[in-house]
C-alpha cells in the first residue's frame, strides 16, 4: 500500500469489532515498531503495558475519555469496544520528559495496526489515578497514552476544512474529520 494511502487510513477508530480478538504477539510486533522509532538523545525511555484479554481490559475501559467533541456520546458500546490496549509509559528514572518520543512510538504503532487491517485511537484523556490503581502502575512510570486496538467497526471519512476543524458524526454514524488545506498550514513568511 501506498504509504500516502497508510496515512489517511491512519485514523482515530472508537468503535470495533470487540470480538475479533487480537493476540498479544501481535501487540509485541507493533510495540517493536515503536521501539525501533526514534528517541530524543537515544535514551528509550518508554515502557509498554500490553492488554488483550477481557477481564484486564474491563480495568482499562473505564478509565478513558472517548471523543471530547462529541458531547452526547459516553464512548463505544459492549461489543464495540476495543480488543486490546497497549499503555504507554514513561520511566522517570531514564527521563523527565517523554513527549517527543510518545507521538513517535504511538504514532508508529497505529501505523503497524493499519498494515494489519486493524485500527486505533490514541487516548490521552485518561483518569490516570484509576488506571494506575487498577494495573498497580508503579509511581516511577508517568502515564502517557492509551492505545485502543481493534479491527474498526465504524467509516471515518477525511474532508477539507471549511473553518470548523471539530471533528463529528453524521446521522449515518460515519465518522467525519475535518482538515485544513495545504495552502492553510505552509507559511510564505
Amino acid at each position: 500500500m501506498p504509504f500516502k494511502d497508510l496515512i489517511k487510513r491512519c485514523r482515530s477508530y472508537r468503535r470495533f469489532y470487540e470480538d475479533c480478538k487480537i493476540e498479544e504477539n501481535l501487540l509485541r510486533e507493533l510495540v517493536d515498531l515503536a521501539r525501533l522509532s526514534a528517541s530524543a538523545a537515544n535514551l528509550q525511555p518508554l515502557k509498554y503495558m500490553l492488554s488483550c484479554q477481557p477481564t484486564r481490559n474491563d480495568l482499562i475501559f473505564p478509565a478513558l475519555f472517548w471523543a471530547g467533541h462529541i458531547k452526547d456520546w459516553p464512548g463505544p458500546k459492549e461489543g464495540e469496544r476495543p480488543s486490546a490496549y497497549i499503555i504507554i509509559l514513561g520511566d522517570k528514572t531514564i527521563a523527565k520528559t517523554f513527549e517527543y518520543d510518545c507521538g513517535i512510538a504511538a504514532h508508529s504503532i497505529l501505523l503497524g495496526a493499519v498494515e494489519k487491517g486493524l485500527g486505533g485511537c490514541m487516548l490521552g484523556a485518561i483518569d490516570k489515578d484509576l488506571l494506575r490503581k487498577n494495573l498497580n502502575i508503579p509511581q516511577q512510570y508517568d502515564i502517557l497514552l492509551v492505545i485502543a486496538l481493534g479491527k474498526p467497526k465504524e467509516k471515518v471519512v477525511i474532508e477539507e476544512s471549511e473553518g470548523d476543524i471539530k471533528y463529528y458524526r453524521n446521522k449515518n454514524n460515519t465518522h467525519h474529520v475535518p482538515k485544513r488545506s495545504l495552502d492553510e498550514i505552509i507559511l510564505k513568511i
